[in-house]
């Protein structure tokens, strides 16, 4: 016989829709996969993921109302590193200790907003970071006094006072001119 001659075909591509026979339902399901409709079960697991959703969002908003407190702790150490004297290091780390904070009580609403969930309460969490914020604003304000650039003294108005009344006037000798 010749080579590929009455010999069978060992396979074979038919080419015909399978999805219009119902053949194609006699085909099982892959391991892991069933065509069941969905049941209790499913609406319980639902419901246990918006459950662990909304934990997970309440702890994330807590986590992101303590940041401030790491930052507070480290510009504190850097404010005393850098001393009591004014020179451009200390005044460059005052100037960051007062505008992180600033920055930040202007954006309580942007950094809170994607935890907002009617499941969560976000009140607590932003007076947390609302106070720790501040907390920082007074550190900067506190290192501005150390340096000695906050008018507290007296005599840091005198520029502003009227000048002293004479109360005594002296007088008497010869002019030498």
């Amino acid at each position: 016989m010749e080579k590929g001659k009455g010999l069978a075909r060992r396979w074979a591509v038919e080419l015909h829709d399978a999805s219009s026979s119902s053949a194609s339902h006699a085909v099982p399901d892959p391991p892991g996969f069933t065509r069941s409709a969905p049941d209790a079960d499913d609406a319980g697991g639902a419901r246990q993921r918006k459950d662990s959703e909304t934990a997970w969002k309440a702890q994330k908003a807590w986590e992101v109302a303590q940041a401030p407190f790491k930052n507070l702790m480290m510009m504190g150490f850097m404010m005393w590193m850098a001393g009591s004297t004014v020179h451009l290091f200390s005044i460059g780390i005052t100037f960051s200790a007062l505008w992180q904070p600033i920055s930040a009580l202007r954006s309580v609403g942007k950094v809170f907003e994607p935890f907002k969930d009617p499941r969560v309460d976000t009140i607590a969490p932003k007076l947390l970071f609302i106070a720790l914020n501040l907390a920082a604003m007074g550190l900067g304000v506190w290192k501005l006094n150390t340096l000695g650039l906050l008018p507290t003294n007296p005599s840091d108005w005198v520029s502003s006072l009227a000048p002293a009344r004479e109360v005594e006037y002296a007088g008497g000798g010869i002019p030498l001119i």
